[in-house]
């Protein structure tokens, strides 16, 4: 069983994960690509203002995927994705910053925690990593975009002890789903990544396969999993999508799959 359903609502279809929605605690989503009115490379459903996007577009895909959800475009909550490892508890003050904007969100924020019921959290991709935390005990969610720096800096991790320090979360009650993003079979680093692993304290040698001189195949959704698990997550408890952005493009936008010019998905989580 892959552990998702892919779920249409009105013209939009996104990714559950059955061990969030079993919980019956959030409601939550993974966008891929389809049911909305962007054009050209950003074609359809594109969800991100800072890509050169028309701002209207994006403004409707969003009251789209807020609705799939059950909440409105005044709830959601973003952050200035900036690929560091900075975590942001997000309150009701919060409230609706970056929903219409890119300049309004939140700044110099990857990952986003919550234990407020109503707000909804987003975050921004097209081949990083999303990671949607549940603690189903203390009652918070959390989002968390990692790219390789951010995966580097162990941002999971981070998020982690930003949920205990304001909520009380212990790790081994958490639940934790890493969605699609780009794959072992597609994501090529180069030495000066490789480098950077080690110097983080990681083995090059668990998450690599070579790719040619020069050019390596790096596994960040396992190293993500591994990073969750290394913070006190039981592995039974995280899901991964095992769906790779880069290998379809009738599903996801990716970055690297379109030279750099494409729209992005979203991460999306909400407390009942």
């Amino acid at each position: 069983m892959p552990g998702y359903s892919i779920i249409t609502a009105g013209d939009i279809k996104y990714i559950s994960f059955d061990c969030l929605a079993a919980t019956g605690m959030v409601n939550h989503a993974f966008t891929t690509r389809l049911g909305g009115v962007s054009r050209g490379p950003y074609h359809s459903l594109n969800l991100a203002f800072h890509v050169g996007d028309s701002p209207g577009a994006v403004l409707e895909n969003r009251r789209r995927a807020c609705r799939a959800v059950g909440a409105g475009l005044e709830d959601l909550v973003c952050g200035q994705q900036v690929h560091g490892d900075r975590v942001h508890v997000v309150t009701e003050v919060h409230r609706g910053m970056g929903a219409r904007s890119y300049a309004g969100g939140i700044p110099e924020t990857d990952a986003l925690v919550t234990g407020r019921p109503g707000l909804l959290l987003a975050s921004f991709y097209a081949d990083c990593v999303p990671v949607i935390i549940l603690d189903p005990v203390r009652r918070a969610a959390g989002l968390v975009h990692a790219g390789w720096k951010g995966t580097l800096l162990r941002i999971a991790e981070a998020a982690l002890k930003t949920m205990g320090r304001a909520f009380g979360s212990r790790p081994g009650d958490c639940l934790a789903a890493i969605a699609p993003a780009v794959g072992p079979c597609c994501y090529e680093i180069d030495r000066p990544v490789v480098d950077a692993m080690t110097e983080r304290g990681f083995d090059p040698a668990r998450y690599v396969r070579p790719a040619g001189p020069g050019r390596w195949r790096l596994d960040l959704p396992g190293l993500n999993r591994d990073i969750l698990v290394g913070a006190g997550l039981d592995l039974r408890n995280i899901s991964v999508a095992g769906l790779c952005t880069s290998c379809s493009p009738d599903l996801f936008f990716s970055y690297r799959g379109q030279s750099g010019r494409c729209g992005r998905m979203a991460s999306l989580i909400v407390l009942r």
